[in-house]
Order: structure tokens, then sequence, then C-alpha cells
């Protein structure tokens, strides 16, 4: 009688084991448990933790609520100024209803993508190329907008859409590079023409100074050729102006008087024209400093008239 007691005991206690076994189920912390008894959904949803369930029965359906990121593929359109283009994008979105994403749709993961790419395809021929280029805040809102939109139904919240990339053709590429290179050489050209207007005001107002000292030309000159000989590697040939050779001319000392006036050599044969003498103090009137202020016409030398001969008629 013990002994079948005991039996049965252990009997009971294996089948126990064996239920708890097969009823036992561990939800994580990042799920919730769905619990279908004979198809249909229990109302109560099964928190994390450690759960019973009736085998055979019941079917525990356990539902991720974490945020999933789902890759857009890459979705070739038309924008609309005609522009070929191939945007792919990513949504971050997460389950907030576990019942409504198990039973209002068959895979909600699936239905999530094909909406995204349907959005994008939409999105790419509503707006202009610089917006899919520079306005890309605004078209991942919209893009966000249309994707939520039917997804709060499937108890899916989505929490947020960028567009990654925009490829364009190489001909757009080669055309949108010729525009930019065309308009940093327009701001160039404006830059330059700019610098030459203020550069003349300049040169201008240095040209009125100088004017009114002509020494300060010269001195210019000559910072000039300064600047121009100090490479060395060329021939400068300078012309001497007259100027300055009054300007120094003005600048030296006067030489002592002479102590005696040098008498002036006799002249030679009036046939052979103006001696050395008269050559010479023709040179000295010419370079006094009275003469050079004076404009001067030639070198004239006094020289007496040749002898004509008497006319009649010649033997």
């Amino acid at each position: 009688m013990v002994e079948e007691l005991l039996t049965a005991a252990i009997a009971a206690g294996v089948g126990v084991m064996v239920y708890v076994g097969a009823a036992a189920r561990v939800v994580k912390q990042y799920e919730r448990g769905l619990v279908f008894r004979f198809g249909r959904l229990r109302e109560e949803i099964r928190p994390p933790g450690f759960a019973m369930v009736i085998p055979v029965i019941d079917r525990l359906h356990k539902v991720n609520m974490q945020i999933v990121t789902l890759p857009v593929p890459a979705q070739e359109g038309i924008t609309r100024d005609n522009v070929t283009v191939r945007v792919d994008a990513v949504v971050y979105f997460k389950v907030v209803d576990p019942a409504n994403a198990i039973v209002a749709v068959e895979d909600y993961r699936f239905a999530v993508s094909q909406m995204a790419q349907t959005s994008l395809r939409s999105i790419i021929g509503k707006s202009d190329l610089d917006d899919l280029l520079s306005n890309r805040e605004m078209l991942n809102q919209g893009l966000e907008l249309m994707i939520d939109s039917p997804a709060v139904g499937w108890g899916v919240q989505i929490d947020r859409v960028e567009i990654k990339d925009v490829s364009l053709p190489e001909t757009m590429k080669r055309s949108m590079a010729r525009q930019a290179e065309a308009d940093r050489e327009r701001r160039a050209r404006v830059i330059n023409a700019d610098a030459e207007l203020q550069a003349s005001h300049k040169l201008a107002q240095a040209a009125e100074v100088m004017s009114e000292q002509p020494a300060a030309l010269q001195l210019r000159l000559l910072q000039t050729v300064v600047a121009v000989a100090a490479e060395k590697n060329s021939t400068l040939v300078l012309p001497f102006p007259v100027e300055l050779l009054r300007f120094l001319e003005r600048a030296a000392p006067s030489p002592p008087a002479a102590a005696a006036p040098h008498e002036p050599a006799p002249a030679g044969p009036a046939s052979e024209g103006p001696g050395p003498a008269e050559v010479t103090a023709a040179l000295d009137a010419v370079l006094a400093p009275d003469a050079l202020d004076a404009p001067a016409d030639g070198l004239m030398l006094d020289a007496p008239p040749p002898e004509h001969e008497p006319d009649g008629p010649r033997d």
C-alpha cells in the first residue's frame, strides 16, 4: 500500500513538472506577450517576466518593443524639374500597440518597408533637385508624416525618417560643376573690377600730388628703375631727362668766381670757321644756369661771314 502511494506521488510530481515545463514562458524586458486561446486573442497582455499558459490550448506570441532601424532601398525617380535621381533613406519605428501590430497587419515590418518606398518615390516626384540637395529637413518631416498616417492603425509609431543619399547622373554632376565654376569666375571678375576702380582713385590722387612737385615724378622713376634692376637679368636703357639736369643744377652750389677772366683765344682764319675758343665759350653759355632756364633753340656760334668774291665774270 505504501509503495503504491509512493509511486502515485512520484508520478504526480513528474506530471506536474512536465506540465509546468510545458506551460512556463519567459518574456524579456523589451518584449510583450500576447496569448491566443483557441486562436482568439486574450485581452491580457503578459508583461516582462515569468508567464504561464495552458499547454496545447494557449499559444504565446512575443512582440519586440524596441526601436527598429529599417533601411529603405534606393528609389529612382524624376524630380519636378525633370532630373532623374536615386534616393535612399532609413526609417526608425517602434511598436506601441502589440495587439494591432499582430492582428491588424500580417507583417508590420514588411508593411512599413513598402509604405516607406512608395512615400519616398512620391516625395521625389513632388520636390525639386535643389530641395533634395539642400532642404532635406523639410523633406524628412513630410516623408515621416506620409509613413506615419497609415502606420498608426497598425500599432506602429514612426520615430524618425532620414534621407541618406541622393545620387545624380554624371552629366548632371558636370553641369552643376560648370555652373559653380562660372559663378565663382563671375565673382572673381567683380572683385578684380572693384580693385581696379579703387586703385584708379588712388593713382589719380597720387598723380595730383606729383603734379605739384615735378621732382617727385623723377624720384618715382628712379624707384622704378631700382625695382627693375634688382633682378639683374635684363639690360635696362634709361633716358636721362633734361628736367633732372635742371634739378641737379639748382641743387648744386655755385662755383667761386675766377680771379681773372680768361682772355678769348684769337679766332682762326675766316674761311676755317670758329676756332676752339669760340666753341668752348658757346658751350659754357649753354650750360650756364640762366641758359638752362631759358628754352634752347640750338647752339649758335658767332662767326664772321665768309668773304664773297666780287660779282663778275670768271676767267
